[in-house]
């Protein structure tokens, strides 16, 4: 993912700086919190989708980030059967809020592309025979 190297803030104290790769892994925990998010795609370039899963937090987020403000775009897939403007627009108040609570940077836009719609597998049955008929005596 390409990101912009913030400025450091300086403070009495020294200096502050929050890595790029931390916001991704901030607005990708929002992403998955959100309802009817199935899981993070790969991206723009392509590659699989990981669902739900916790191995990569910032896969399928691109930030920039500035010494005050950051831009973040999120790459989902969605569970069949939500509807797709609400579960984006969950995901856009969610991490907005989560970036600013946690950092104090201003977010100025979320972007969210929906690449896949994720269907739920039936379950099958694990014996199509009936539980009384013995097979072996």
């Amino acid at each position: 993912m390409s990101t912009m190297i913030p400025e450091y803030e300086k403070t009495e104290l020294g200096s502050i700086q929050i890595a790029p790769e931390v916001i991704e892994v901030i607005a990708g925990l929002a992403t998955i919190e959100v309802e009817g998010v199935a899981g993070m795609s790969g991206g723009f370039a392509g590659g699989f989708a990981e669902l739900l899963g916790r191995k990569n937090l910032s896969k399928g987020v691109k930030v920039e980030v500035g010494q005050r403000e950051a831009a973040v775009d999120v790459s989902i897939i969605v569970e069949y059967g939500q509807r797709l403007p609400e579960v984006a627009a969950a995901i856009q108040h969610n991490v907005k809020h989560a970036i600013e609570s946690m950092t104090g940077l201003r977010v100025v836009e979320v972007n969210v592309h929906i690449h896949d719609v994720h269907f739920k597998t039936m379950e099958k049955p694990e014996d199509d025979e009936p539980a009384s008929v013995q097979r072996v005596k």
